[in-house]
């Protein structure tokens, strides 16, 4: 989960653009980097009643945003859209386009706007005994069930072929059937809802139904996506629907996560810490809160939570690339950033130099107010000052707490074996670290601008392996791994209520100087 450097200076903004002058820019022109971009609205066996407006806008944006803040050029990107993104001509296009056209190292992006389904499992690989899916065109009812359908195992079989490549996979569609009577009743059809209900029963009715996530797996196989470049967003999680934007006219409509998730590489929509730079954890969280608004006013939407699964690693790195001979990471002001290759994968990422803006991008939530952290002695400290935080929280849950200096190291402050008892922080009751019963005092030391992150989890999540109290306050942490891991288990689906969601947590930070 290491980042290792790939230019050993740090790069401002003129830095950079001298670098691309220079040939940075003709060696990203040099590169193949390929995308082939999926959108289906209308259906050649389906009743249009069936049919979605959204795909074909969803095409168009993407289309844009590879073009431009992705850096792709006109000739690297291949679209298919609906009479001709056949079965046949998806699959073709991904092995002679995306596997065939690229290289080791290189960018492959694959999307798909359009219904998701399930379908019965032929292999026994799955718990519920049923595929998940994506319609091409020329899906088709069989006998007793969907044909003419790539399931979750091809797909997972086109990300392997790729496995040597920084791979982006982005699908707006759900794939649980189960919703289908879970949100509508039997085989009913809802205007927008990109689902495709089953005609037939379920074989075997499980607890749940994994969604396309699990079974390319990036969430019970965490050890794969450290391992690879995986960048996986899916619009919802399994026993949700993805939707069309109803609130627009039906000929200007996108997909819900789509047009969120495009919107958001944008600085004015997605830089929560205006640094300048767009983080992935950035860009998530701001395509969660657009769905999240849409399913407050939208009928028999049961939640909309986006997913993404990533190397954490990369969760503080760019999301855009300009184009070939320009600056290679957004700028704002003096931000200086460089560029770091994650680990045992192939993805290069961008990232703020400066450690405590890179802890806010990897963060990338932003702050409500729900959690305040405040010092005794105020945010300005001279060298020997004794000090103590005080971490105050509107919603209960466990507290994390940590102290990032300068140097990009972190001591992990709660929770901590020195603290009398460990307990979960109670709506509006205060917290003081350290309290009269730990028996000493901090102390600043050091010069130069630290940042306190507190994070209070209110879903009881195991976080004991991530920050065990055996390594509060005794030992020097490297920051970006650190906050990285936790984020990424934040991140995650929680699935011990009826229905799946977003894990609870709020965050709140204080920047101080010590001089």
């Amino acid at each position: 989960m290491t980042l290792l450097p790939r230019f050993p200076t740090l790069l401002a903004a003129a830095a950079l653009a001298a670098l691309a002058a220079a040939g940075l820019g003709a060696a990203a022109a040099q590169a193949e980097d390929r995308a082939l971009v999926i959108g289906v609205g209308t259906y050649q066996n389906l009743s249009p009643k069936q049919f979605l407006h959204g795909p074909k806008n969803d095409v168009a944006l993407i289309e844009g945003l590879l073009k431009g803040r992705l850096g792709f050029r006109p000739e690297q990107i291949r679209l298919l859209k609906d009479e001709a993104a056949t079965k046949a001509a998806i699959l073709a296009g991904v092995e002679e386009w995306l596997v065939a056209g690229t290289s080791p190292g290189d960018r492959a992006y694959l999307y798909f706007s359009g219904h998701g389904l399930q379908v019965r499992d032929v292999n026994g690989e799955e718990q519920d005994g049923m595929d998940e899916a994506i319609a091409p065109f020329d899906i088709a009812p069989g006998e007793g069930d969907w044909t003419n359908v790539i399931t979750d195992d091809e797909i997972d079989a086109i990300t392997g072929k790729l496995k040597d490549r920084a791979v982006t996979l982005v699908v707006d569609a759900c794939h649980s059937g189960t919703i289908s009577r879970a949100a509508t009743g039997q085989a009913e059809i809802v205007e927008g809802a990109r689902f495709l209900p089953r005609f037939v029963e379920k074989p075997v009715e499980a607890a749940k139904t994994r969604g396309l996530r699990i079974d390319l797996a990036v969430v019970d196989k965490p050890e794969k996506v450290k391992q690879s470049g995986l960048e996986a967003w899916s619009a919802a999680s399994s026993y949700q629907i993805a939707w069309d934007d109803d609130r627009i006219p039906p000929e200007d409509r996108n997909g819900v996560f789509t047009a969120a998730y495009v919107a958001g590489h944008d600085t004015v929509s997605g830089d929560n810490n205006a640094n300048g730079l767009v983080s992935l954890s950035e860009l998530f969280e701001f395509v969660k809160k657009q769905s999240q608004a849409y399913c407050v006013v939208k009928d028999k939407c049961q939640g909309l939570d986006p997913q993404l699964e990533v190397n954490n690693a990369a969760l503080g790195g760019s999301v855009t690339r300009p184009p070939d001979g320009e600056a290679t990471a957004t700028q704002a002001g003096d931000t200086a950033v460089e560029q770091v290759k994650v680990e045992n994968t192939p993805q290069v990422v961008v990232v703020a130099v400066d450690p405590v803006q890179a802890i806010g991008d990897i963060l990338g939530r932003e702050e409500t107010g729900d959690v305040t952290v405040t010092l005794d002695r105020g945010v300005q400290l001279k060298n020997g000052d004794v000090f103590r935080i005080t971490v105050t929280s509107g919603t209960g849950g466990h507290l994390l707490l940590f102290d990032v200096n300068r140097d990009g190291k972190a001591t992990q402050i709660f929770p901590n074996e020195a603290a009398e008892k460990i307990t979960a922080l109670s709506p509006g009751a205060p917290i003081t670290i350290p309290d009269d019963y730990y028996g000493f005092d901090f102390e600043a030391d050091g010069e130069g601008e630290s940042v306190l992150v507190a994070i209070v989890v209110a879903d009881p999540l195991d976080l004991s392996k991530l920050a065990p109290a055996s390594q509060g306050l005794t030992v020097e942490l490297d920051a970006r791994p650190t906050i990285a891991d936790v984020v990424g288990a934040l991140k995650k689906t929680w699935t011990d209520d009826a229905e799946n969601r977003g894990i609870r947590w709020s965050l709140g930070t204080l920047k101080y100087t010590i001089y």
